[in-house]
This record gives C-alpha cells, structure tokens and sequence, in this order.
C-alpha cells in the first residue's frame, strides 16, 4: 500500500503542476487581450472583448489552484499533527477527510480515491496506481462519508447504479 508521505508528495506535485497549468494558461490568455492584434477594427469585432473575458477567467482559475494548494497544505498540516499526538496508530474506522479510500466493485475492480477538501476529479498516478480526489461535496463523497470497512455504497454514474465494497480506509 502507498505510505502517507507518498500520497501526500503526489497530490502536491499534482496541485503544483495544475496550478503551473493554469498559470500558462493565463498569461497566453493575457498576452492574447492585451496585444495590438486585439484592438477591434469596428463595432462588431469581438475578439478582444472575448480574450479579456477569456484572461479574466483564467485568472481566477489560477486562483481557485492556489486555494487548493492551500487546502491541502493545511490539512497535511493538521494530519501531521493529529499523528504526533496519537498513542496509537490504528487505522483510520470511519472515512473522513484526509483518508484514502480503497473500493471494490462487482467485477472486483479496485477504486482509489483520496477523501480531500477542495480538487475534486484530479487524477493522480503514484507507483503504478491511480487514485482520484474526491470532497465531501461530491455525490460519491457524500455517499462514502463516516462509512466504515465493510459497508456497501451504490453510487449513480452516467445514469448506471454502480455497487462498490470499502475494503480499505488509510
């Protein structure tokens, strides 16, 4: 199974690597409105209207990428914490935020997901497995929270009733 440091290293570098995305994204949106090629030539031309628009947006992405980062570095933070303060290292019983979540279904696929606060469907690869980030928001979220090993989820996907097992809780 992977280690916590390593679950935590990836979704980092993951969120460093969306967020340096985002940032490409906007300043190519911003060089595209601010640029003289941008200067509408009469009163029907839109496109600089429309890659300010596009820039505006952009940047706020880039701020919605620096939430998350954020986010997630308090809750290493506070999990750091919670782990120096216990006596003992049992594994986590019910699913909450900051555990991995390993699910079996019917056709004994297995299903990683990481139970975060904020980038919620970003896949993530760590050794030769993927794992995505789920919140507490998200209907599989909601559907996983203060469940335990054992319990039985339906979860509608595209329309499809899909069964899944909790195997595991890390």
């Amino acid at each position: 199974m992977l280690t916590r440091e390593e679950i935590e290293q990836s979704i980092h570098q993951a969120l460093i690597k969306v967020h340096q995305d985002a940032m490409n994204a906007a300043k190519r949106a911003h060089d595209t409105a601010t640029s003289s090629e941008s200067v509408a030539e009469n009163k029907y031309d839109t496109f600089g209207l429309e890659a300010s628009y596009l820039a505006h947006g952009q940047s706020v992405r880039v701020a919605e990428c620096q939430a998350d980062i954020t986010a997630f570095e308090q809750l290493f933070t506070l999990l750091k914490h919670r782990a120096l303060n216990q006596c003992d290292s049992r594994k986590p019983k019910f699913i909450a935020v900051g555990h991995l979540v390993e699910l079996v279904d019917a056709e004994d696929i297995v299903s990683l997901l990481f139970m975060g606060p904020s980038a919620g469907g970003l896949k993530i690869e760590l050794a030769k497995r993927n794992f995505m980030l789920i919140t507490p928001q998200s209907p599989i979220g909601e559907k996983l929270m203060s469940r335990e090993v054992n319990d039985e989820v339906s979860i509608n996907v595209a329309g499809k009733l899909h069964q899944y097992e909790i195997v595991g809780i890390y």
